[in-house]
């Protein structure tokens, strides 16, 4: 059985404990939508805070967690998916990651 390849992480913990984690793996079935083959987590926050999460599962596909709200997000490939990522985290925070 094939299993998931990560392809991208990336961890840093900054002087006030805010947490910036991002992952996207290769997994061999898709994840959401027909031919996406991506499972992703990419992470702002601190200890029992979320701030900014983009992340996709097969129940709910491709959304966005900006504090308490959740929302639908239109995945438009790895690149696409970091920079709206640390967009969200600027405009929400004023953070440059």
């Amino acid at each position: 059985m094939a299993k998931a390849i990560l392809l991208y992480e990336y961890r840093q913990v900054l002087a006030d404990g805010t947490v910036i984690q991002m992952r996207l793996w290769e997994v061999p079935e898709p994840v959401a939508g027909p031919a996406r083959r991506f499972k992703y987590s990419l992470f702002y926050g601190r200890p029992g805070e979320r701030i900014v999460l983009f992340d996709n599962e097969r129940d709910k596909g491709d959304h966005v967690h900006i504090k308490e709200v959740e929302r639908p997000y239109i995945f438009q490939g790895p690149g696409g998916l970091i920079e709206d990522f640390k967009a969200a985290a600027r405009s929400i925070e004023g953070v440059e990651l």
